[in-house]
């Protein structure tokens, strides 16, 4: 599944609900509440998550509680209005998609 545009949204919702975690987690969360849908790789995740963190979303902390070093991921309050904002955006968008071509159940693609 193509992501682009949509993974730091995704990335967004995950350190929302999971707290602050290391990139795996990350990783493992989106797969596993994606169903296996967005099982993505590290050299997507990683990069995102940088990059937000250079935007001010994201924030990070090395960790030492593993048996090694772990970095450590958590949204700012920037990064918690901007899940907002994005979730908000992506809700528009599904709707007027649904206006165009309607819902996925009522075509009996679900």
């Amino acid at each position: 599944m193509d992501v682009r545009g949509h993974l730091d949204l995704l990335l967004l919702a995950v350190l929302a609900d999971e707290g602050p975690v290391h990139g795996y987690a990350v990783i493992t969360a989106l797969r596993d509440r994606s169903q296996g849908m967005f099982d993505l790789p590290e050299g997507t995740v990683y990069p995102a998550l940088h990059r937000m963190e250079r935007a001010g979303l994201v924030t990070s902390r090395w960790e030492q509680a593993a048996p090694r070093r772990r970095r450590v991921y958590e949204l700012t309050s920037d990064g918690r209005l901007a899940r907002v904002a994005k979730q908000r955006e992506w809700r528009s968008f599904v709707s007027g998609v649904h206006a165009i071509i309607g819902p996925v159940a009522a075509q009996g693609l679900a």
